[in-house]
């Protein structure tokens, strides 16, 4: 018997969740929490990181708060010259983008891999 939640548990939402919810911090102005359901350290640490990349951005980070909770939050501050959750939507759309360019230029590679292999062997 384990106290780990079953792996379907992991990524699919319930009736009642959303994948994404948001709230202003009342506290620190131009600040917003996103609350991203049914993830992981891997989508939090790539927004992250990308939001780093902008000039707008003062901060960035998130935080998982229990491991077996698949679920972390992302605090946003910006500089004011755009919304925290403008600021999300553009790093997730150049996350895209970028994962794009990587699945295009891999299948590529990949392809001329196998023509290759197949000039080599003969057929």
């Amino acid at each position: 018997m384990t106290n780990a939640p079953e792996r379907y548990e992991l990524f699919l939402l319930d009736a009642d969740q959303k994948k994404i919810t948001w709230k202003d911090d009342t506290r620190v102005t131009n600040t917003a929490i996103f609350t991203f359901n049914k993830e992981d350290h891997t989508l939090g640490n790539l927004l992250s990181q990308r939001l780093h990349k902008y000039d707008y951005i003062q901060f960035s980070a998130y935080i998982v708060h229990h491991p077996l909770t698949p679920a972390f939050d992302l605090r946003v501050t910006t500089d004011g010259s755009v919304t925290p959750k403008e600021a999300v939507k553009r790093a997730c759309g150049d996350i895209i983008t970028e994962l794009n360019v990587l699945s295009r230029e891999f299948t590529k590679e990949w392809e001329l891999k196998k023509i290759a292999n197949m000039g080599r062997d003969g057929l």
